[in-house]
């Protein structure tokens, strides 16, 4: 993952990693990202999760949270909600993948693993994509 977001790093984004950073798991080389930072020009939102997990993003949260402090209390406030998830490997589960901003999520599955995933493979996600649907629920 740190080749990754060092990848990302040298392009225009907006970049931010969300995860438990105070855990030895987490790389000490990507903490600087921990809040949201331009890199370049700025530019498109990416958002990397590393040594993320569902329990650890609502930790802060209590049973009396009106809608508002829940966004508030989460660790991935700063990420919205979220239009489009790719799945590699076939699943077709969230497996606590962000359960506040997933709600309405259209997820696209993909058969290869992620070391494998072709640039024309996120066209064909976006291609699809753009034939949903989008209803928020309704």
């Amino acid at each position: 993952c740190v080749d990754a977001v060092n990848l990302i790093a040298k392009e225009n984004a907006s970049l931010l990693i969300i995860g438990n950073y105070n855990s030895p798991m987490f790389p000490n080389e990507l903490t600087k990202y921990i809040k949201r930072t331009n890199v370049g020009a700025g530019g498109i939102k990416v958002n990397f999760l590393v040594n993320y997990g569902w329990d650890w993003d609502i930790s802060n949260l209590n049973r009396n949270s009106s809608r508002k402090s829940i966004m508030d209390g989460l660790h991935s406030r700063d990420i919205s909600r979220i239009d489009l998830i790719l799945r590699w490997g076939g699943r077709k589960r969230l497996s606590g993948f962000l359960p506040v901003q997933s709600v309405y999520s259209d997820i696209y599955t993909i058969d290869e693993l992620w070391p494998d995933f072709k640039p024309e493979q996120f066209h064909e996600a976006m291609k699809w994509y753009n034939m949903q649907d989008v209803t928020l629920g309704g």
